[in-house]
């Protein structure tokens, strides 16, 4: 029998993905626990309308993703903070305090997580730091950090 998983069923397959399993296996296990439907006309053409939204979906957050990627790249992010003679900072500059200036100068929203800062900035002077906007998809941007 043909069925459409609804959930992910471990050994089975993932969710919106057609299965064929035993009769007994379909109405005993997975019908009862709403873990499948049957693969008739009405529900295959469901399936297929709602994984056709999900690519169209994908395929507009990477089109923003690469346009946001190209936006950073002519993005100069200024941070004026206290600094000893060295140009040692009193203090470090992290992933938050990047993004936190970034939506407050310029508008755009990114969540700290997707900036790839490997230890935080100690020190006055320009960095290049990459974004990770989307799988795949990842900008430069660049953060001048000056004195106070």
């Amino acid at each position: 029998m043909k069925v459409i998983l609804k959930q992910d069923v471990k050994g089975l397959g993932k969710t919106e993905d057609l299965v064929n399993v035993s009769d007994g296996y379909a109405r005993n296990f997975l019908f009862p626990r709403g873990l499948a439907a049957e693969a008739n006309a009405s529900n295959i053409n469901i399936m297929k309308t709602k994984k056709e939204a999900e690519k169209s979906k994908r395929a507009r957050e990477l089109a923003q993703a690469k346009e946001l990627a190209e936006r950073l790249k002519t993005t100069l992010v200024v941070i004026k903070t206290k600094s000893g003679e060295s140009g040692k900072l009193f203090g470090s500059i992290t992933s938050k305090d990047i993004s936190d200036k970034l939506k407050k100068d310029f508008s755009i929203d990114i969540d700290k997580k997707k900036i790839v800062l490997p230890e935080p900035i100690k020190s006055t002077g320009s960095f290049e730091i990459e974004v990770k906007l989307y799988p795949e998809v990842s900008g430069k941007l660049t953060v001048k950090i000056e004195e106070e």
